[in-house]
């Protein structure tokens, strides 16, 4: 586990700077937020307990924060993203489980895993981000709207850091 911690700190960093200084800023037709930031949580390698998951999240989400004057909001979503993790994990853990040293990623679960947990994690985040935000069921679809809009857009900067960091197969 703390073999993989540097990697972490590294990804967080540059993600977390990506996030504040150009994703925030982005706001497409007003209703478009992409947030890769959690693809931190998402890469996170199974070994990882709960706990130590929990405050990775917690140091992440509070940090974006701290950075984008949303007092508790983006640490709310990915603590309970976080939360979540374990429970996605295992609905869509394969019939054999999960080789130990293997880390979710594409080339080690293969595509539509990949597609399945990523997208089952992005969208508990962002339902709780967004509903949170605006703290009422008035505007329920228009926040749905606002949700599934955003889901794909991060969805598809998610995959495709994940291809850029992808080691080749050998």
């Amino acid at each position: 586990m703390v073999k993989y911690l540097p990697i972490v700190l590294l990804y967080s960093v540059i993600l977390l700077l990506t996030q504040v200084l150009i994703l925030n800023n982005i706001y497409l037709w007003g209703y478009i937020n992409p947030f890769i930031y959690i693809f931190v949580i998402i890469m996170l390698p199974f070994e990882f307990t709960v706990w130590v998951s929990l405050v990775i999240a917690f140091l992440l989400g509070i940090s974006v924060d701290f950075f984008s004057n949303t007092p508790g909001l983006h640490t709310a979503a990915t603590l309970t993203m976080t939360y979540f993790r374990p429970s996605v994990l295992r609905l869509i853990a394969p019939r054999e489980g999960y080789d130990s040293g293997t880390k979710p990623e594409i080339k080690e679960q293969g595509v539509m895993w990949y597609l399945r947990y990523t997208g089952f994690m992005v969208l508990i985040h962002h339902i709780f981000l967004f509903y949170l935000e605006v703290f009422s069921f008035s505007s329920f679809f228009e926040t749905l709207f606002r949700v599934f809009v955003s889901w794909i857009f991060s969805m598809i900067l998610i995959i495709l850091i994940q291809f850029l960091i992808q080691k080749p197969n050998n």
